[in-house]
């Protein structure tokens, strides 16, 4: 059974938000992509294009958080830098099977719109948070004291953020194997 066009139209936008940016993705474009009918824009977001961009972005960050668990749950051996090892491999893995083209949602919008919509700032600031969190308890799951939970959960976004966009830049995974390599004892220390 295929999804409902609602919920294609939010995929299909974080999709093109990943290649072309919130300003290159157009409704269009969405509509195309997600094989709705076009009225049906109108219909499921009244919002026009901003409710869209911020569906897609939650959108975005739920499914990261969802991964994460994911990984988390899969672990034989439950530690932090395998937690994170896991995340890097995601993209590893799509960067070696589909090339660099697309990256993060979030990071695509920040770069490109953030800073002149509000809106826009506010929604991607809720999608990273969103996951962050999971990403703070799977660490206090594996022992990481609660009082570094939070902030090595953003130290572990902010270096894998990174390296998406150096190996995209680079056209080459070393900056995800670089990170993982390196991050991974620093993780592995704070749960004792």
């Amino acid at each position: 059974m295929t999804r409902p066009a609602r919920e294609r139209m939010v995929f299909s936008a974080a999709q093109l938000i990943r290649t072309q940016g919130v300003s290159g993705t157009g409704m269009r474009d969405v509509v195309a992509h997600a094989e709705a009918p076009r009225g049906s824009l109108q219909h499921y977001f009244p919002g026009g294009k901003e409710q869209l961009v911020d569906e897609a972005l939650a959108w975005a960050g739920s499914y990261a958080a969802r991964k994460v668990r994911r990984y988390a749950a899969a672990l034989t051996e439950p530690t932090p830098g395998k937690l994170f090892e896991a995340m890097a491999g995601q993209w590893r893995e799509e960067f070696t099977s589909a090339g660099f083209a697309a990256g993060c949602p979030l990071v695509a919008a920040t770069a490109d719109s953030a800073a002149a919509s509000e809106r826009l700032r506010a929604a991607v600031s809720r999608a990273f948070e969103g996951w962050q969190e999971p990403v703070a308890g799977e660490l206090r799951r594996m022992g990481v004291p609660a009082a570094r939970s939070a902030s090595l959960a953003l130290l572990m976004i902010s270096a894998l953020e990174g390296a998406i966009v150096l190996a995209r830049a680079h056209q080459d995974l070393a900056p995800l194997d670089a990170v993982t390599r390196e991050l991974a004892p620093l993780l592995d220390a704070a749960a004792g």
